[in-house]
């Protein structure tokens, strides 16, 4: 490939690429379920700008390009709500969203005193199970997206998160 992969935290210019890529990604999703009303896929460039400035977001970069992000933020009970992790198509595989993944849960631990991780897929989304699984995440229950899409509910303590780095 000639350049590695980069893990950092996502910068208020990152904005933009970050919502072109969510764009780009969760439409495999929306097709998953036919539904093109998806959380991601109706989110607006200013919200993602929000998220970016206060939420924990960080992103992959392939040189200058945005090629995944996760977001976090703390919740009411103290746990760290990860969501719209997402790796550009022609980059999925090679471990960039296990690695998004920890470096979420180390800034949540570690900046923000998260005591446990959330978060939360589609019940078809077999390709994010199996990752959710092996890092840790196991199902705790189910819920149903504001877009009627069923969900799978998974957590893990958060002092597991060194084990999966």
């Amino acid at each position: 490939m000639g350049m590695s992969v980069t893990i950092s935290v996502a910068a208020e210019q990152d904005a933009e690429q970050i919502f072109r890529l969510q764009y780009l990604c969760f439409q495999s999703e929306a097709a998953l379920y036919g539904n093109y009303r998806i959380d991601p896929l109706v989110q607006s460039l200013d919200s993602v700008r929000q998220e970016v400035a206060s939420d924990c977001v960080f992103v992959a970069r392939l040189g200058e390009e945005v090629v995944g992000s996760v977001r976090g933020a703390i919740t009411e009970d103290g746990a760290a709500a990860i969501g719209k992790l997402c790796v550009h198509p022609r980059l999925q595989g090679h471990g960039i969203g296990a690695r998004l993944l920890r470096a979420a849960e180390a800034a949540l631990v570690e900046e923000r005193g998260a005591k446990k991780f959330r978060l939360q897929t589609g019940h078809r989304s077999e390709g994010n199970l199996r990752l959710y699984r092996r890092v840790g995440y196991e199902t705790v229950g189910t819920s149903k997206g504001a877009d009627g899409v069923p969900l799978i509910v998974l957590e893990k303590p958060a002092g597991t998160y060194a084990t999966t780095a």
